[in-house]
């Protein structure tokens, strides 16, 4: 089946973090459809799933102003101009979390919402742990959360775990995070 035909492409809004577009399509059976989109424009995103030595995830508690609440959720943020996937997710640990990882395997792209926005972000794994806290550029700190590996379930279940890429991205993980008493 042949990608619709792009008549036109419009800017219709623009913010300093967004860009919404109006895109004008021509479909192969004649149909033709305006679709409202933000889309992929800047760097590229982590989310980082990170495991201790003691079998413990580390999460974040962090200001969710979508919601206007504070959420559980994984460490994540924008790769810098130049900067690997791998060094990303590193140094987000380390603003985020205060942790550093000497073992960063990147593990699979996630989409968002790909019917209205092209964002995507990219999970990687971070194991072999090292305080290393670093100053990020959230107003607050986010609260580190260390959760046991076996209690996963109920973190699956807390209320203040929700967030779809925190999901998704902890569940590519876990058959390699999962001690071997789970």
């Amino acid at each position: 089946m042949p990608l619709p035909l792009i008549r036109k492409i419009q800017t219709i809004a623009q913010s300093r973090f967004f860009t919404i577009e109006a895109l004008h399509l021509s479909f192969s059976n004649g149909v033709e459809r305006v679709y409202e989109r933000l889309p992929a424009v800047g760097r590229p995103g982590v989310i980082v799933v990170a495991i201790n030595d003691n079998d413990e995830l580390l999460l974040i508690r962090e200001y969710a102003a979508g919601f206007h609440e504070f959420q559980l959720t994984l460490p994540k943020g924008a790769a810098d101009p130049g900067e690997s996937l791998e060094a990303a997710a590193v140094r987000e640990l380390a603003e985020e979390a205060g942790f550093g990882a000497k073992d960063v395997r990147f593990v699979k792209r996630l989409s968002i919402a790909p019917g209205h926005m092209g964002f995507t972000i990219n999970v990687v794994m971070a194991k072999d742990l090292y305080v290393h806290d670093i100053p990020g550029d959230e107003p607050e700190p986010p609260e580190l959360v260390l959760w046991p590996l076996a209690k996963i379930e109920e973190l699956l279940d807390h209320e203040e775990f929700y967030e779809a890429r925190a999901i998704a991205a902890l569940t590519l993980c876990l058959p390699q995070l999962r001690p071997s008493n789970v």
